[in-house]
């Protein structure tokens, strides 16, 4: 029993010990998922993200961006989806990426985010209202 026990404990921090870290910044750049294409930047020690592309940001002619026209505060309903900065206040704590806010052009909405990076190109964030386990995850691919 207790040599199950030791090789349990040995190989859970083994597997933590070779865990991949990745530099704090690594987050910067351009990601993409099915429905947005976004982009991360650092401001001070925290890090956004800008709305470059999703499938329903256009009007009817397809070149137009649409306006953010639920926006809680009358002043931006008439600014541009396009180009939004709608990720904001990330910071990196231990390996992950946390205490961000996402607004939702979508309803007007602002949510909580954290991500991780899962690979050097591959990046998760859950955007979620009062607990992670209430929210939607999103599953990004960095372009190169």
């Amino acid at each position: 029993m207790r040599k199950t026990i030791l090789t349990a404990v040995l190989m859970v921090l083994s597997a933590s010990a070779f865990a991949q870290k990745f530099p704090t910044d690594q987050i910067v750049g351009i990601w993409q998922c099915p429905d947005y294409k976004i982009e991360f930047f650092k401001t001070g020690a925290k890090y956004s993200a800008k709305l470059l592309w999703s499938k329903d940001m256009l009007e009817a002619d397809g070149r137009t961006s649409k306006k953010d026209s639920r926006n809680p505060d009358e002043r931006l309903r008439n600014r541009p989806v396009r180009g939004l900065v709608y990720i904001t206040a990330l910071i990196y704590k231990d390996g992950e990426y946390l205490d961000g806010k996402l607004y939702s052009v979508q309803d007007g909405n602002t949510y909580s985010l954290k991500g991780k990076l899962n690979g050097i190109n591959d990046l998760e964030t859950r955007g979620y209202k009062g607990i992670p386990m209430m929210g939607k995850t999103f599953k990004w691919k960095r372009v190169q």
